[in-house]
């Protein structure tokens, strides 16, 4: 009796085994090509399912894109803005059929809104869908469908700037379900990471201002709570064009830093020093002004061109303020006639001098100022007065000499005058020290400033030639 019950039973299973089976195809008329409409409307009204027999299976859906265009990227809000190729796999097993009997018709194009569909979200995603959805899918005779579809992806993204304009961008793409776990939906790659990445190269290889370097990618499981997703990770490496900011940004920076250089060999006795340098700030301000737009702006940092600018900004102010000081000395100080103090004549006319070897003129060097002054001033005393007496002689005419305060006076006026002219000399001479101090100061200063231009500028190209070959 349970050997005729254990038969039975099996005899069944293996009937209703057929029967599904039989009722899983699409059914197919005589001179219709494909399958019936009647068979596929009931699959239709089943579009609420998953398409499994056994819903222990879960789903298996496989995914590509290719990378078509880098849209923007928008550093203050971490945003980045692309647009893809999406391409969609799954399997769908009430859509199966056989050719043979449906006039050799192996794939159908079927409205998407009358199927099921896999849930695939990318969970970066921080924008509305816009994108143009496509409103069909290809149906194979074996049940796989492939679904396309455009899709414009804002993501959000850690952007780094600091070597803005020679960044290098890591952004990453998590594809996977939204509702279905891990028991329902299985996700993984359609095609290799590195063809993805030579499609995707194809065409952003001569277009945009962003290069694609890679694209990587990992398969995991995502874990919350009690609860696993089957998820992809894809990395997208972009590397931004640099030519545009060199051009607009670098180059004429560039120039007005060695204008700036140029200007001290500009005569520093001159006011046009000044005047020149006060221009030529005014003038990068309006450029930094006017190049904002271009710079990135993230409340996370400063890329390091920024910086650049600043430090450049900076550089002018201080030979701005180097003009200042060397005018002070050569006109203030010579002004007043002071002597030039002597811890200035040991350090500033001796040493330094030497050290940056300045060329004395031959009248103006310290040995000349050293020799003794043979031609020192003799102060003409006028004779002592007296009164004539009668033996003073008379001239031929009978009349007296010159007379004794006039002779006084005249020789009071050679005085005064020698005095000036020797007043004069000393004037000249502290004048000509306060210069050679003056250019002596100019020359130090001017070869330390391009000492620090020259050390600040290979080691922001030095820095920026390291980004470029990562």
């Amino acid at each position: 009796m349970m050997g005729t019950l254990c038969g039975y039973l099996l005899t069944s299973c293996v009937f209703l085994l057929t029967v599904c089976l039989c009722l899983s195809e699409l059914s197919c008329e005589e001179g219709h090509s494909g399958p019936t409409y009647e068979s596929m409307q009931d699959v239709f009204d089943k579009k609420s399912f998953r398409p499994a027999f056994n819903l222990s299976n879960p789903t298996i859906a496989n995914i590509s894109f290719t990378l078509y265009a880098v849209l923007g990227v928008n550093e203050k809000t971490q945003i980045l803005t692309t647009f893809l190729w999406l391409r969609l796999y799954w399997f769908h097993e009430f859509l199966i059929w056989d050719p043979e009997q449906c006039d050799g018709v192996t794939k159908i194009s079927l409205p998407v809104k009358d199927l099921w569909m896999p849930d695939i979200i990318v969970y970066e995603f921080v924008d509305d869908d816009v994108s143009q959805a496509c409103p069909y899918v290809y149906v194979n005779h074996t049940g796989h469908i492939r679904y396309d579809r455009m899709l414009r992806l804002v993501s959000a993204c850690n952007l780094e700037i600091f070597s803005f304009p020679f960044d290098i961008q890591n952004c990453t793409f998590t594809f996977g379900s939204y509702m279905h776990t891990i028991k329902d939906v299985r996700v993984s790659p359609a095609l290799s990471f590195e063809e993805m990445s030579g499609n995707s190269k194809q065409y952003l290889e001569a277009s945009g201002e962003w290069e694609l370097v890679v694209i990587l990618g990992e398969a995991s499981i995502l874990k919350f709570g009690i609860d696993e997703w089957d998820i992809i990770t894809f990395w997208v490496v972009i590397k931004r064009r640099p030519m545009l900011y060199v051009v607009n940004l670098l180059i004429p920076s560039s120039f007005l830093m060695v204008i700036d250089i140029l200007s001290f060999y500009l005569p520093p006795h001159s006011v046009d020093r000044a005047s020149f340098k006060m221009t030529l700030i005014l003038g990068y301000t309006v450029f930094l002004l006017i190049m904002n737009d271009l710079l990135p702006s993230t409340a996370n940092g400063t890329p390091i061109i920024g910086i650049y600018f600043s430090v450049c900004l900076a550089l002018m102010v201080i030979s701005l303020l180097e003009t200042v000081i060397i005018t002070n000395v050569l006109h203030h100080n010579s002004m007043k006639y002071r002597d030039v103090p002597r811890w200035v004549q040991v350090v500033v006319l001796k040493y330094i001098a030497r050290v940056i070897c300045y060329r004395w003129p031959e009248e103006d060097s310290p040995r000349a100022h050293e020799k003794p002054d043979s031609s020192a001033p003799r102060v003409i005393q006028p004779p002592a007065q007296s009164t004539p007496t009668p033996q003073t002689p008379r001239n031929m005419s009978g009349a007296l000499p010159l007379s004794v305060p006039e002779l006084s006076q005249i020789c009071q006026d050679v005085n005064v005058i020698r005095s000036h002219i020797s007043e004069l000399q000393r004037e000249s001479g502290l004048q000509d020290q306060w210069c050679h101090v003056g250019y002596i100061l100019d020359f130090l200063l001017f070869r330390t400033y391009l000492l620090l231009i020259t050390f600040y500028a290979l080691v922001i190209i030095c820095m920026w030639c390291i980004w470029i070959n990562q």
